[in-house]
C-alpha cells in the first residue's frame, strides 16, 4: 500500500491544507490519512491503492473510491480491473457493513508535532474541526489576515450577531435588553415571568459541509439571501429546495450562515458575486457554515407541540424497529406514518402515529428524508435515541388529513402594504417606472412570458421571465427580463392570478396599440478591494438560460420593489413566558445608512419561530401587532417584541431567496 505524504509542518499554510483530512493535496485527489494498523486490501482501491473512502460497488463486483471511479470514467468507459463495460451511474454505495469497517478504521491526527491524538477515521473532521490546536492556530491566521469578523462587517458591536468563524462552540447569552446602539443585530431574546433576564445558552458553531455532485453543474438546491450590500450583511440560507443535493446530504438547513465556499470567503462581498461563487461549476463544493444549535433542550410543552425523547433498546443489531417513516407534502421533515404491530415501537408505546422526527441518536432530521432516517437507523448499533415532536390534538389514529386540518393557517391570507405601512426601499436598492406605448400588427406577438400572480408561492408580482428577439418588445428594447408588469392598456395586473395575467396579456395583445407600465428594479452594489460582482457575472446571473423555465429574479432585485407593489401577510407566533420567540431582527436607523426596513437574520431551532415554519431568514418586518415599524429604530422595536407575553403577530414581507 502506497504510503501517504508527509504530515503537515511548520510553514504550511490554511489555503493549501484540506479541510476534511488536514493533509496537503491536490483538491481533486482523495483524501490522506496516517493509518495506525496495516489495513487488510479487501478494503484498499484498485486506483489510488489506499483504503476506500466513499466506496462504490460496480456490477462487476469490484470496489473503488468515488472520486478515483468518477475521475477515470470521466475519460474511459471501462471498469479499470476487468476492463467491462460500465458507467457511474450503474455503480452503487457499498454496503453499509463494510462503510461502517471503513470509518472505524485508526488513524493519527496528521498535526504530529503539536496534537499527538488518535482516533477512528470518521472521527478525524470533527477533531480538526473542535479540537486539534494546530489546525486551529491555522485557522485563526487565516481570519485575521484576509477575513474582518462578522460585527466589523456592519461596522459596530452587536452582541446578538453570530459567533466569529471559529469552530469551537461558543454559548452566547440572550438579554433582554436591546443593543446599546441602533440599527444591530439583536440576540433572540427571551424573557421570565418576573422580568429577569434568563441565560438562553444559545449555541453557535462553525461546520464544514461538502456536497458531491456528478454533474458539475447541478444547482445545490439552496435559496440564499443577504449579502454585504444588503441589511443582512452575511448570505443567509433561506430554504432548501426539497428533493434537492443539499436535502439529500442533509447536512445544512435553513438559517445557516455561509462563510466560505471552497475557500472563497463570502463574508463581505456583494449578494450578486455571493451567487456567481456559489454556482461555479465543480464536481465538489466545500462549504464553511456557521451553524445555530439552538437552545439546550429543556423538558417543555410548547403551543405547537410537545417534545418527546425516546430511547428504544434493540436485543440485536439487525432487529427492526417496526417503523413505517414518511415525509408530506405540505411541510418539510419526516414524520411516523404507522407502527406495525408485534414490532419494537408498538410494544415500548412511547411514540405515536404523525409524531414528526426531529433526530435521531444527535442527528438532525428536521428537514430530513424517510431514506436518510432509515439510514441513520441501520446504522445504530443496540440503542435508538428519537427526539420527536407531537403536536395537540392528534389521536394515534389521526392520519395525515387529520394532521393537515390543525394545522393553524391552512392557507396565507395575503393583502396590500397598507399606507400606514408605507416606506422607501433599502438604501442601496431603487426602482424606475417605464412607460412603453407599441404600435402593432394585430398578429404580431409581444414575445415576452411571464411568471409570478398571487396564486403563485410567497405571492409575487407578475414579471417577465423572458424577452423573445421575435417579439415587438425585443425590438424596442425598452422592457427587460425581470420587469414587474403593472398594467397593460390601462387594465391593472398587480392583483392577478398567473393564468388570469396571461388571459389579458393575449387579449389586449391583439390590439393595434398597446401600452404597458412596468417597473424596473437597481440594486446598486458596493466595492470594496475589487470585488464586486463583474459584468460578465451579472449577465450570467440575470439572462435565463434558454431550458430555464423557473427562472426568477435574484432576491436583491426584489428589494428595490416601492412598497405599494408589496404583498403582506400576518404571521401569529405564541409561546409561554419563559420562552424566547426564536428570531433576531437586524435594521432600523443607522447613522451610517439612515432608515432601514427590519428582517429577519437568525431562526434559533427550538423555539416557537422555528416549529411554526413560516417565517424565513430575509423577511422584512412591516408591522408588529398593527403597529407599523416604518420609522423605528432597534432599540424601539425590541422591547415592545419583549413586552408579547404570550402572542404576537408580525407582519411580513418575503422575497424567495436566490437559486443556488
Amino acid at each position: 500500500m502506497a504510503e501517504p505524504k508527509a504530515s503537515p509542518v511548520g510553514g504550511v499554510t490554511w489555503a493549501r491544507v484540506c479541510k476534511d483530512c488536514g493533509q496537503c493535496h491536490d483538491g481533486r485527489d482523495s483524501h490522506l490519512f496516517e493509518y495506525q494498523d496495516e489495513v487488510d486490501d479487501e478494503l484498499v482501491c484498485h486506483i489510488c491503492l489506499q483504503p476506500l473512502l466513499q466506496p462504490m460497488d460496480t456490477p462487476c463486483g469490484h470496489t473503488y473510491c468515488f472520486h478515483c471511479l468518477s475521475n477515470f470514467l470521466h475519460d474511459q468507459d471501462f471498469c479499470p480491473v476487468d476492463r467491462q463495460r460500465l458507467q457511474l451511474q450503474q455503480c452503487r454505495a457499498s454496503s453499509l457493513l463494510v462503510r461502517n469497517l471503513l470509518d472505524k478504521l485508526a488513524v493519527l491526527c496528521p498535526f504530529r508535532s503539536e496534537c499527538q491524538q488518535g482516533m477512528q477515521r470518521c472521527e478525524l473532521q470533527p477533531h480538526l474541526h473542535n479540537r486539534c490546536p494546530a489546525f486551529r492556530r491555522l485557522r485563526e491566521e487565516a481570519e485575521r489576515k484576509k477575513r474582518p469578523s462578522w460585527n466589523e462587517l456592519k461596522g459596530s458591536k452587536s452582541d446578538g450577531d453570530l459567533a466569529d468563524a471559529k469552530s469551537t462552540p461558543i454559548a452566547r447569552t440572550g438579554q433582554l435588553s436591546g443593543p446599546s446602539e441602533p440599527g444591530l443585530v439583536n440576540p433572540a431574546f427571551e424573557e421570565g415571568e418576573d422580568d429577569t433576564p434568563l441565560r438562553s445558552s444559545l449555541v453557535a458553531e462553525a461546520t464544514v459541509v461538502e456536497l458531491l455532485r456528478e454533474d458539475p453543474d447541478e444547482d445545490l438546491g439552496l435559496r440564499i439571501v443577504g449579502g454585504k450590500d444588503t441589511p443582512l450583511g452575511n448570505i443567509v440560507i433561506q430554504e432548501i429546495v426539497r428533493d434537492s443535493l443539499a436535502a439529500r446530504d442533509g447536512k445544512l438547513a435553513p438559517g445557516d450562515h455561509i462563510l466560505e465556499v471552497s475557500d472563497v470567503s463570502l463574508a463581505s462581498i456583494p449578494h450578486s458575486r455571493a451567487v456567481a461563487v456559489l454556482r461555479q461549476s465543480c464536481s465538489r463544493v466545500r462549504l464553511t457554515v456557521m451553524q445555530e444549535k439552538g437552545f439546550k433542550p429543556r423538558p417543555e410543552h410548547l403551543n405547537h407541540g410537545t417534545i418527546i425523547q425516546v430511547t428504544l433498546v434493540k436485543r440485536e443489531h439487525s432487529e427492526p424497529l417496526g417503523i413505517k417513516l414518511i415525509r408530506k407534502s405540505e411541510e418539510p421533515g419526516v414524520f411516523i406514518l404507522d407502527l406495525l404491530p408485534g414490532g419494537l415501537a408498538a410494544k415500548d408505546g412511547k411514540l405515536r402515529n404523525n409524531d414528526k422526527v426531529l433526530g435521531i441518536n444527535g442527528q438532525d432530521l428536521r428537514h430530513g428524508t424517510p431514506e436518510s432516517a432509515a439510514q441513520i437507523i441501520q446504522a445504530c448499533e443496540m440503542r435508538v435515541n428519537f427526539v420527536v415532536m407531537r403536536l395537540p390534538d392528534l389521536s394515534e389514529e389521526g392520519g395525515e388529513g387529520q394532521s393537515r386540518g390543525t394545522r393553524r393557517v391552512p392557507e396565507p391570507q395575503y393583502f396590500k402594504r397598507r399606507s400606514e405601512y408605507m416606506k422607501e426601499p433599502p438604501v442601496g436598492f431603487s426602482s424606475q417606472e417605464k412607460t412603453v406605448s407599441l404600435k402593432k400588427e394585430p398578429r404580431h406577438s409581444l414575445g415576452i412570458t411571464i411568471a409570478g400572480g398571487r396564486d403563485c408561492r410567497s405571492r409575487l408580482p407578475v414579471y417577465i421571465t423572458s424577452v423573445q428577439p421575435v417579439g415587438c418588445l425585443h425590438r424596442d428594447g425598452t422592457v427587460k427580463t425581470g420587469d414587474v408588469l403593472l398594467s397593460i392598456n390601462d387594465m391593472d395586473l398587480t392583483h392577478l392570478t398567473y393564468n388570469e395575467a396571461v388571459t389579458i396579456l393575449k387579449t389586449q395583445a391583439a390590439q393595434n396599440t398597446v401600452t404597458l407600465r412596468v417597473i424596473q428594479t437597481f440594486a446598486e452594489e458596493e466595492e470594496q478591494d475589487g470585488e464586486s460582482s463583474t459584468r460578465e457575472d451579472m449577465d450570467t446571473l440575470e439572462g435565463p438560460k434558454e431550458d430555464d423555465i423557473n427562472w426568477a429574479p435574484l432576491w436583491t432585485r426584489w428589494l428595490g420593489l416601492p412598497s405599494y407593489i408589496h404583498w403582506c401577510r400576518d404571521i401569529m407566533l405564541m409561546k409561554t413566558n419563559s420562552e424566547s420567540w426564536g428570531f433576531s431582527i437586524v435594521g432600523g436607523y443607522e447613522e451610517s445608512r439612515g432608515q432601514q426596513p427590519f428582517f429577519i437574520k437568525t431562526i434559533v431551532p427550538g423555539t416557537p419561530a422555528h416549529f411554526d415554519g413560516r417565517l424565513k431568514c430575509g423577511d422584512e418586518i412591516v408591522a408588529v401587532n398593527g403597529v407599523t415599524t416604518v420609522g423605528m429604530n432597534n432599540s424601539s422595536l425590541i422591547p415592545m417584541l419583549k413586552l408579547q407575553k404570550n402572542k404576537v403577530t408580525l407582519t411580513v414581507v418575503s422575497w424567495p431567496g436566490s437559486l443556488v
